[in-house]
C-alpha cells in the first residue's frame, strides 16, 4: 500500500511531505515514547502518535519511516511542520484516536 492510498482511505490531512506520498508502507508502529519507537519501528513503517513536537521528525528521519500520523485531532507545532517539510517527512493528521487509526490501518494492510 502507498501512503497516498492510506491518506484517502483514512481521510487524513497531509501537513508536510506531499511529494513523497507514493512511498510504500511496510507496516506500522504505535507509541508515544520516542525511545520505544527508535528501538522497535522499522524502515517504511507508519508511526502513529500523539506527539506534536519537532523531535518526532528527527525520529522519523533517523528510521526512514514512510509517514507519521498525529492522531486524536492533535495539531503538530508549526516548528514540527516546518522541520518535516525541510526533511521530506510525510506528516499526517487524523481526528481519530490512535487505537482507531491503528485498527483501520491493520485492516487495510492485511485485507484478503
Amino acid at each position: 500500500m502507498k501512503v497516498k492510498e492510506l491518506v484517502a482511505a483514512l481521510d487524513l490531512t497531509v501537513r508536510s511531505g506531499a511529494a513523497k506520498l507514493e512511498r510504500d508502507i511496510t507496516g506500522a508502529y504505535v507509541s508515544d515514547l520516542l525511545s520505544d519507537v527508535m528501538s522497535n519501528a522499522r524502515e517504511g513503517n507508519v508511526w502513529i502518535t500523539l506527539q506534536i513536537h519537532p523531535n518526532i521528525v528527527a525520529v522519523a528521519s533517523l528510521l526512514n519511516l514512510a509517514a507519521v500520523i498525529v492522531s486524536r485531532g492533535a495539531e503538530p507545532e508549526e516548528a514540527t511542520i516546518t522541520k518535516a517539510e525541510e526533511e521530506g517527512i510525510v506528516l499526517l493528521t487524523s481526528r481519530e484516536p490512535s487505537f482507531e487509526v491503528a485498527g483501520q490501518l491493520y485492516r487495510l494492510l492485511h485485507k484478503g
